[in-house]
C-alpha cells in the first residue's frame, strides 16, 4: 500500500499542477477504491455507484485544491465519504418529494429513491441530523475505517480533538438510534 501511496501522492501532484494524462491516470487508479468506499455508506448499488461518480467528478474538479499538506488516499476518503453522504441526501429528498405528491413515482424515480429501503437507513438519517463537526470525523472513523491520525490529517485537526468528536458524534448517534 505504501508504494502505491506514493504513487498515488506522485500522480495526484502533477494533476493538482494541472497534467491532464496524470489526471485521468489518478482517476483510473482510483475508480474501484472510491466505488468501495461509497458502497459502505450506500447500501443499495446504484446509489453507491451514484454517489462513486459525483466522487470521480468531485476529485477531477477540486484536484486543484490538493496542496499536499496530507496524502492523497486521506484527502480521497474526504471527497468520497462527502459523496456518498451528499447522493443519500439528495435521493432522500427526491423520495420524500414524491411521498408528498399526489403523482405515482415512475419505476425510474422509484429506483433513484431505492436507498431509503436500504439496511443503514437509520445511521443515515441520524447522521444527517449531526451537525458536520461530530459526523464527518464519525463517518471517516466508523464508516471509512480510518484510524484516528489519518481521520486527524484528513480533517486537519488536532487527533484529541478528534477523538472527542468522534466521542461525542457516537454519544448522540447512539441517542438518535434509540430515541430520536
Amino acid at each position: 500500500m505504501s508504494d502505491r501511496s506514493v504513487d498515488l501522492d506522485a500522480l495526484a501532484a502533477k494533476a493538482a499542477a494541472g497534467d491532464e494524462k496524470a489526471l485521468n491516470e489518478l482517476l483510473g487508479a482510483v475508480e474501484p477504491e472510491i466505488a468501495a468506499r461509497c458502497r459502505r455508506i450506500l447500501p443499495h448499488p446504484h446509489d453507491a455507484e451514484e454517489a462513486a461518480q459525483d466522487a470521480l467528478l468531485a476529485v477531477a474538479r477540486r484536484i486543484s485544491t490538493f496542496e499536499g499538506r496530507s496524502k492523497f488516499s486521506t484527502w480521497l476518503y474526504r471527497v468520497s465519504s462527502n459523496s456518498s453522504v451528499d447522493t443519500y441526501r439528495r435521493l432522500k429528498r427526491r423520495w420524500v418529494e414524491q411521498q408528498q405528491s399526489d403523482q405515482l413515482p415512475e419505476f425510474e424515480a422509484a429506483a433513484r429513491t431505492s436507498v431509503i429501503a436500504g439496511t443503514r437507513i437509520d445511521l443515515l438519517d441520524a447522521l444527517d441530523q449531526l451537525d458536520s463537526r461530530f459526523a464527518e470525523p464519525v463517518v471517516l472513523r466508523d464508516v471509512q475505517g480510518l484510524d484516528y491520525a489519518a481521520v486527524a490529517e484528513a480533517l486537519d485537526l488536532p487527533v484529541g480533538t478528534v477523538k472527542s468528536r468522534i466521542h461525542e458524534g457516537r454519544r448522540q448517534l447512539q441517542y438518535l438510534l434509540r430515541d430520536g
